[in-house]
């Protein structure tokens, strides 16, 4: 799969619901990072959906080039934003 553009070095932290979805920015044009905006449209990308089990904090990744996806893995401390 290709990987999208870096939005930032960043990760993201964001206190997640219970059982609320959210969709993960895979192309990195998204105004609204981490998150999709509809920016994809008319690429190959499309938004990753990932619900939360529990409510707590989570990092999400930035750089858009983890493997660990939509979670940051410290790939943003090899590339350049």
């Amino acid at each position: 799969m290709t990987k999208g553009q870096v939005a930032a070095t960043v990760p993201v932290r964001i206190e997640v619901e219970a059982d609320k979805s959210y969709f993960w920015c895979t192309c990195g044009q998204s105004s609204k990072q981490p998150f999709c905006d509809g920016s994809h449209s008319g690429t190959e990308f499309q938004p990753l959906k990932w619900t939360a089990e529990q409510s707590g904090a989570k990092f999400f990744c930035t750089c858009k080039q983890t493997d660990g996806q939509p979670f940051c893995d410290g790939s943003h401390s090899t590339v350049s934003g």
